[in-house]
């Protein structure tokens, strides 16, 4: 077994999703059916009590455990495990009616009422006391159930609040930050501009919809604030669940590139990973495999924030959802490569929201294993019990890694910096976009790259890649030169290293603090392009590719040049362009160049460096996990409608031990998992 499997009392890959089993506790022959359905459909664990509050306590101080207890039992005594949520995301109303202050405030200064979810004040002392009750109850109730197997915290963690307990908070928080100096705030944000220079940190609001928001600064501490906040809340229920259980692993479900919440701090304080993917399947926009595609940055993402341990999937629809803007039905097949999908990116679970459709309320045409039909026979339900059959065989997946020496950096506060900046096209910069799409040519070589912060450590890697490091982080422009100088290849592209943490633009040329010695360039001029506007940039190859979007105007010191612009007043400008540093080469693509064309610059990066690629072909991907011991297994997934063959394949089939040494024959929208032959 690999040190790393998350859970040992489950063979296989763990199969669950949420049940809320509350909403039919007047229906004890649906319970008992679920149960039945459950061991059909080869369910290994089932979410509980992540809406559960108003049923455990109806009202103030009377508990009812009873039926959650009983649950449990009946789900252990059918192989069924539990992952115990916290019931925090969703308080009762008689709470909210007595306390009215642990209600949160919004932008506009103004309290809200009760209602939806994730809406209770993160600073309130009177809300952490009734949630650490109301965990104390869970813990003395089913705390030593020997079907829980995970505490899940809360659920989707999110928002913000303006109230005044948030704003003092807020102003401490930047007093701790600034060293109590009201001046450094002062000359770190510029608030000389348009005279916002404060006296005293009691002075600052946030930024208030009808207060002050031009302030750069003040924006991104906000939200840097309220990822504190909210860590700190975090946190203290994770203090309390680890003293009364030390020995149950602990998670939250985070939400894709969610722009509220900067995940890197929280993640440190999680045991797993886990993550809810929902994509939008089979829209007007985009293939198959351009869904897949983001899919898998998207897991990198989460997968990248604790690189030891295999992540979770623990929320995802196994037909449609119903927020999305077209509901479409997933079609046969894809809720299976969907599952595989995150296999080979390195999850140990697939997991649904939700088991059961309940009747009502906002949620009751949301997708589920169990349609309210209330039967067996569904198309859904037949796919997901074949599934359930399938990862049940997969025990020696369990606990393997993704290893890589590739990496693509993405941070948070960069991304909301860019969102905030008042420059280049308020409609294109799509800082998130980008970077998917440059993890997109990376998977098309059948690499997985990390997808990491620009301040984290780059020891592993020998590939780093950079789209719109705008800001540069404390160090982060030392590490990437280092990272050169001792060997490494990096790209960066158009606006990066123009402002430092705080927002404040770098003297001396861009990109900054340093970079430009590295990328042996200087940006003096960047030109936003609108959708008509036409371009393009010629290699010194001969070969040439479009560009929209954006265009840096280079001034070019030790740089070779790679490729130039074909029109406008920069035509014959440096638009590509490489740099000798130390051992290693810098890359700097000063233009949004075709997406294609920027995957050949980095499959020569990764040829120089010895990093291995595959041919696939359109639409297939490859992933490649690691066991304790070495041996590699090998997913390959077929994101068309057309079969496919892959050469130079070698190895055998896990799911049917068919020996493969050459061709591998995929169906259309087939997955193999291949046990690596190590070649000599």
């Amino acid at each position: 077994m690999n040190k790393n499997k998350l859970f040992p009392q489950i063979n296989g890959i763990l199969h669950g999703g949420d049940y809320n089993a509350e909403q039919w506790l007047d229906r004890p022959d649906i319970l008992a059916k679920d149960i039945e359905m459950m061991k059909e459909a080869g369910m290994t664990s089932a979410t509980l009590g992540v809406f559960s509050w108003s049923a455990y306590e109806p009202i103030e101080g009377e508990y009812h455990f009873d039926w959650l207890k009983d649950v449990m039992d009946n789900l252990y005594n059918a192989g069924i495990y539990t992952v115990l949520a916290t019931p925090s995301g969703g308080k009762p109303a008689w709470m909210a009616q007595k306390y009215p202050e642990i209600r949160r405030v919004d932008s506009y200064d103004v309290r809200e009422h009760q209602g939806v979810r994730e809406n209770h004040c993160m600073s309130s002392p009177i809300y952490r006391e009734k949630v650490y009750n109301i965990i104390r109850q869970l813990h003395a109730h089913v705390g030593n159930h020997p079907g829980l197997i995970m505490w899940h915290v809360s659920n989707e963690l999110g928002g913000e609040c303006y109230c005044r307990l948030c704003v003092k908070r807020f102003q401490n928080y930047l007093a701790e930050k600034f060293d109590h100096d009201i001046n450094r705030l002062n000359k770190a944000w510029w608030t000389t501009f348009w005279s916002h220079s404060y006296n005293s940190f009691s002075q600052i609001e946030p930024p208030y919809k009808n207060g002050d928001f031009s302030i750069m600064g003040l924006n991104l501490e906000w939200k840097r604030f309220t990822t504190w906040n909210m860590n700190d809340y975090m946190k203290s229920e994770i203090k309390l669940l680890r003293e009364l259980t030390p020995e149950i692993p602990i998670t939250t479900n985070f939400m894709q590139l969610y722009e509220g919440l900067d995940y890197r701090p929280m993640a440190k304080e999680l045991d797993v990973i886990s993550w809810d993917s929902y994509p939008r399947f089979h829209n007007d926009y985009e293939s198959l495999a351009d869904v897949m595609g983001q899919n898998t940055f998207d897991h990198a993402v989460m997968r990248s924030m604790k690189k030891d341990k295999p992540f979770m999937l623990m929320e995802s629809a196994p037909g449609l959802v119903n927020w999305h803007p077209y509901n479409k039905l997933k079609r046969p097949g894809i809720h299976k490569l969907f599952s595989y999908n995150a296999i080979a990116c390195g999850s140990d679970t697939v997991q649904y929201f939700q088991w059961r459709k309940g009747r009502g309320s906002f949620e009751q045409y949301h997708g589920a294993v169990v349609d309210h039909l209330g039967t067996n026979d569904t198309r859904v339900f037949k796919e997901v019990a074949a599934l359930g059959s399938e990862l049940a065989g997969l025990s020696e997946i369990t606990g393997t890694l993704i290893r890589s020496k590739v990496a693509l950096l993405f941070d948070w506060d960069n991304m909301w910096a860019i969102d905030d900046v008042k420059a280049l096209g308020q409609e294109s910069k799509k800082y998130p976009e980008t970077c998917m799409s440059v993890y997109k040519e990376l998977t098309k070589l059948g690499v997985d790259a990390d997808v990491i912060a620009s301040d984290d450590p780059l020891d592993d890697y020998d590939v780093i890649v950079a789209p719109m490091l705008y800001m540069l982080r404390d160090g982060a422009a030392e590490s990437l030169a280092a990272f050169v100088k001792r060997g490494g290849q990096l790209l960066a592209t158009y606006f990066t290293g123009y402002v430092d943490k705080n927002q404040l633009c770098i003297l001396g040329g861009f990109p900054g603090n340093g970079l430009a010695d590295v990328f042996g360039v200087i940006s003096e001029e960047i030109d936003t392009l609108y959708p008509s506007d036409r371009n393009s940039v010629t290699f010194t190859d001969g070969s040439s590719c479009g560009l929209r979007d954006y265009a840096e105007i280079l001034r070019v010191g030790t740089a070779e040049v790679l490729g130039t612009y074909d029109s406008d007043f920069y035509a014959g400008n440096a638009a590509v362009t490489v740099n000798s540093y130390g051992k290693g080469k810098a890359y700097y693509v000063a233009a949004r160049i075709d997406y294609s064309k920027l995957g050949e610059i980095m499959e020569r990066m990764l040829a120089d460096t010895g990093i291995a690629t595959k041919c696939l072909p359109d639409g297939v991907q490859y992933h490649r996990r690691y066991a304790d011991d070495g041996t590699s297994f090998g997913f390959y997934l077929n994101n068309t409608d057309e079969p496919q063959s892959i050469s130079d394949v070698h190895g055998t089939n896990i799911q049917t031990q068919n020996v493969v040494d050459g061709e591998l024959e995929l169906t259309p929208l087939g997955v193999a998992i291949i046990k690596e032959k190590q070649l000599i």
